[in-house]
C-alpha cells in the first residue's frame, strides 16, 4: 500500500453492522509512500497506523477528478 498526505484511508467494517470509517493521511512516516502513516480520524484524533487488509486508499487525485465531473440532475 502506498499513500501520500491528503489521501483518505477507508476502513471497511469487518463484521456485519460495523460501519466503514475514514481517516485522512496527515504524514507518511515510511519510505516511498509506504506505512506507517499518521492519520486524522473523522472524530479529530490522530494516530500512527499500519493499515490492514480491510483498508483502501482513496487518493486525492481520484477525489479531485470525481468532483470535476459534471453532476447529473435529479429528475
Amino acid at each position: 500500500m502506498k499513500a501520500q498526505a491528503g489521501d483518505v484511508l477507508r476502513f471497511t467494517g469487518r463484521t456485519v453492522g460495523t460501519p466503514e470509517h475514514h481517516a485522512t493521511v496527515v504524514e507518511v512516516l515510511g519510505p516511498d509512500g509506504e506505512p506507517p502513516y499518521r492519520v486524522r480520524h473523522d472524530d479529530g484524533h490522530e494516530t500512527e497506523i499500519f493499515p490492514g487488509p480491510g483498508c483502501l486508499v482513496e487518493t486525492r487525485r481520484a477525489r479531485d477528478a470525481s468532483s470535476d465531473r459534471p453532476q447529473r440532475e435529479a429528475r
